[in-house]
């Protein structure tokens, strides 16, 4: 199936004091992929940038960059786009490779160099010794890779509970194991730790997920989220599937990918350098529409 969504992302920055000078780079740009679409994409800045550029990072996400010169107390960026999402069903879970396999594969480099260079720690996904015990439960000897992924990102869903507040954009994995509770990220980068931890392939994928408002009402404007998942690699023959372990969902039409990378410092929505600003406040809304 196929969903067509138009895409609203605001998000404003409201600063203590003044600042002179800013440069930020943007990943919000939804990416074209086999099962993405993207029909039309804008970015708009309040005050307007200087200067602004377009690109691509080393993991071919699209990239803005925006440079104010003029003093201002508020920024704001706004993303408008429109979308056709439809991915593709995953294989058949016990016809897939072996984990181990896949492990070879990844580690031998060779042709599957863009696959092998997730399988290492990264700052915000670190070589953890509990994350990687705590996905051994689901890797036993000879498991198909795709049956133990899906296992793992089940296991997540039931066993850490979703509660916004208790951690931050800097908790560790370490905590969250510890805390059996956060958001999207949280268990994006608790899973990713684990697969890697075995020598396995995994990426971290941000975009945006479908939410619906309870039967009879409305839908509330930029009451739909940034998110966050897994990509796993199954090998050279069924490449990646994405998985959503905070909502133990096989992505397919109800998400929309911005980028991906190794952790969520590899494509934060904004990131930058300012001189002044102090103290700020960030607000953030997003609405995904079906058309």
């Amino acid at each position: 199936m196929t969903m067509r969504y138009r895409i609203r992302h605001e998000t404003l920055y409201a600063y203590a004091d003044r600042v002179d000078l800013a440069a930020h780079m943007l990943h919000l740009s939804p990416r074209m992929l086999p099962g993405q679409q993207v029909f039309d994409a804008s970015i708009t800045a309040e005050p307007r940038p200087s200067r602004m550029s377009w690109g691509l990072d080393h993991f071919g996400n699209q990239v803005c960059w925006l440079f104010l010169d003029h003093p201002h107390e508020r920024f704001s960026v706004t993303v408008q786009a429109e979308v056709a999402v439809g991915f593709a069903p995953p294989p058949v879970a016990e016809l897939t490779l072996p984990w181990e396999q896949v492990v070879a594969i990844a580690a031998a480099g060779g042709a599957a160099f863009q696959a092998s260079e997730f399988s290492y720690a990264s700052p915000m996904a670190p070589a953890d010794a509990g994350a990687g015990a705590y996905a051994a439960a689901s890797l036993p000897a000879g498991r198909p890779i795709l049956q133990a992924v899906l296992d793992l990102c089940g296991r997540i869903n039931r066993e850490f509970a979703f509660r916004p507040g208790v951690t931050t954009v800097n908790t560790s994995v370490a905590d969250v194991l510890a805390g059996r509770a956060g958001v999207c990220q949280d268990f994006t980068h608790l899973m990713i730790a684990g697969l890697r931890a075995h020598g396995l392939p995994a990426r971290y994928v941000s975009g945006y997920l479908r939410t619906k408002p309870p039967p009879g009402q409305a839908p509330r404007r930029g009451a739909d989220q940034s998110h966050a998942w897994v990509g796993c690699w199954l090998g050279p023959e069924h490449g990646w599937v994405d998985l959503d372990p905070t909502n133990n969902l096989v992505v397919g039409d109800e998400h929309v990918v911005l980028a991906w990378g190794r952790d969520y410092g590899d494509i934060s929505p904004v990131r930058g350098v300012i001189l002044g600003g102090g103290a700020h406040t960030v607000t953030v809304g997003v609405d995904l529409a079906p058309t």
